[in-house]
């Protein structure tokens, strides 16, 4: 009866000792001072709640695929109709060979005021194919805009790798 006695009196003379642990720097909760409100420090135009491009992408995810993407060889025709919202661009081009696909008006980086350029760009087989008559080569491409994206714009362009087309506002 008097072993247990004594150690639980000597447990609680070395319980009783550790009340300065709290303040000890061999304290680990007590290595880093309290934590105060900061600001968070966000750039400029991005929003915080989506995650940035270089984060976006998981260790498993596929590459982006390669602009296989080329300007089609000639531009020859270029039209523009007015709708109950904004207009449609239409244009027409000549490939340089056959087989071309995956049309596509894409905009274009431009410098000037009040211009809209697009790119008509096409991608080709990889294999050889016959150039074939113009008719075969003829394709097709169209793009629509809002009221809102020709407020600005007197002069519609479309690029070609040889010529380009434009419109200017009436």
């Amino acid at each position: 009866m008097h072993k247990p006695l004594a150690l639980t009196l000597a447990a609680t003379l070395v319980l009783a000792g550790c009340g300065g642990w709290k303040d000890s720097r061999v304290n680990p909760t007590n290595w880093f001072g309290r934590s105060a409100p900061a600001e968070a420090t966000v750039p400029e135009g991005t929003n915080p709640l989506l995650p940035q491009e270089s984060n976006a992408r998981g260790i498993f995810a596929k590459k982006p695929p390669e602009d296989k993407s080329v300007l089609i060889s000639q531009v020859t025709g270029l039209q523009i109709e007015r709708t109950a919202s904004g207009a449609i661009i239409h244009a027409s081009g000549v490939a340089a060979r056959q087989g071309a696909f995956d049309v596509e008006l894409r905009k274009a980086e431009t410098a000037e005021d009040g211009v809209l350029a697009y790119d008509f760009r096409v991608v080709y087989p990889e294999e050889a194919t016959l150039k074939g008559s113009e008719f075969s080569r003829t394709l097709h491409a169209a793009r629509t805009l809002s009221n809102q994206d020709l407020e600005a714009i007197r002069l519609v362009r479309v690029n070609g790798a040889e010529n380009a087309r434009e419109s200017r506002r009436r």
